[in-house]
């Protein structure tokens, strides 16, 4: 496989740091906003989310298509499952009513609107947290991080090759569509994401084989080198410094405080402004 993940935040705070801290942070902001629904608690964690993924570097003209689709899926994703079909489990009865939703005809007021930002501002700071483990650890360190993290040396491997599998379909992708225009071929100009995914079915036979080839091409490279024979050692050597300890004590704290809060009852409530 000669196609890598995109490195876009090379050269940046959070490139610099051990690729651990950059695996183990989503872990801790999930344990700290999920359960969460005092709005005021959540965008606490997504600025902090935030000062983060700045510190990623990360241009937006490389991931502004992964921003654009992500927050359509996530806005379909909120307003059908928190305000159109479950909005009457956050209605208070003596709440005001602002509207009634149109086809489901649910009553909406101001805490299933705070609750549906709640679950949007969630998402985003998520998506904050974990686009530095797509684009700022380098894919050479990808195999060896996990396996600094108790993996098994196939399966930090196996995750390493999946990082590595999707821009690489995507690159065999674009060359059997040229392939096939420089042979008369023609593909939907369309802009309906419909008819573009109608056209791609004379694709799909010869991108399933090209995939299944690099997948057997792979495996015969890695038996040729005798992998899984005995403990594979790695070139690339991992140390937390002073900095890292300091990310991750201050995630770790963050989790703590809102896992307490939680158990308090003190963020287990929808705000209402």
């Amino acid at each position: 496989m000669d196609v890598t993940p995109r490195y876009l935040g090379a050269g940046s705070f959070l490139s610099r740091r051990d690729p651990r801290v950059l695996l183990l942070v989503p872990v801790l902001y999930l344990v700290a906003v999920a359960g969460i629904d005092d709005l005021r608690a959540v965008l606490l964690c997504t600025a902090v989310a935030l000062v983060y993924y700045r510190a990623a570097g990360i241009p937006w003209r490389g991931v502004r298509a992964n921003w654009v689709f992500m927050l359509t899926i996530t806005t379909i994703l909120v307003v059908v499952n928190s305000i159109l079909t479950s909005a009457e489990t956050r209605v208070d009865g003596n709440a005001e009513v602002l509207f009634t939703a149109p086809i489901t005809h649910t009553a909406i007021t101001w805490t299933t609107l705070s609750y549906a930002s709640t679950i949007l501002v969630r998402y985003i700071s998520l998506a904050m947290v974990g686009f530095p483990v797509a684009f700022n650890i380098a894919p050479s360190d990808l195999g060896v991080a996990f396996a600094r993290l108790g993996l098994s040396q196939r399966l930090a491997y196996g995750v390493d090759l999946t990082f590595r599998f999707l821009p690489s379909t995507w690159a065999s992708l674009h060359e059997t569509v040229d392939a096939q225009r420089i042979r008369g071929y023609e593909h939907s100009r369309s802009r309906n994401p419909v008819k573009k995914l109608l056209a791609l079915r004379p694709v799909v036979i010869p991108l399933t084989v090209n995939a299944l080839m690099d997948a057997e091409d792979t495996v015969n490279a890695m038996d040729l080198r005798g992998f899984g024979g005995r403990h594979r050692t790695w070139m690339r050597e991992l140390a937390f410094d002073r900095i890292d300890r300091l990310i991750l004590a201050g995630f770790a704290a963050m989790a703590a405080v809102m896992v307490t809060a939680k158990i308090l009852g003190l963020t287990g409530t929808v705000w209402v402004p």
